[in-house]
């Protein structure tokens, strides 16, 4: 187990995908650390959340596998790494070879832990299946 450990994601529509990457990230640490994006930060990655910023950061702070929130202001994980000092980042596995996370394993000093992803749910489909029944 680890000491602390910290993911990240927008947590736009929160569902079960969600969860349970929370409460396996929980398993393999004693401090998880939640870093929920900001809408800025969201726009830049061509994603426009529906649910504000103020009310996602809210809803992930009542999560109870969650010890702390803070806002992802920066999509660097290795600048997080540098001010949180993290023992673990944990992800999603459908980030795992993408050129951006193998960059990642050559550039931080600490582990990547790829949990399986949720697969049938995500924000996306959710919206798309809204956007079909209208």
């Amino acid at each position: 187990m680890y000491n602390i450990g910290y993911t990240s994601g927008v947590f736009d529509l929160f569902h079960i995908g969600h969860l349970n990457l929370l409460k396996a990230a929980k398993k393999l640490c004693s401090t998880l650390i939640v870093g929920v994006t900001t809408d800025k930060i969201a726009k830049y990655k061509h994603k426009t959340p529906i649910i504000p910023f103020d009310q996602r950061i809210e809803i992930v702070k009542s999560i109870k596998y969650v010890d702390k929130v803070i806002s992802q202001i920066d999509l660097d994980k290795v600048k997080t790494y540098d001010k949180l000092l993290y023992d673990v980042l944990i992800v999603g596995d459908d980030w795992k070879n993408t050129p951006t996370w193998n960059d990642y394993e050559k550039r931080l000093k600490v582990p990547i832990i790829y949990l399986p992803y949720t697969t049938g749910v995500s924000s996306t489909l959710i919206i798309s299946q809204i956007k079909n029944n209208e």
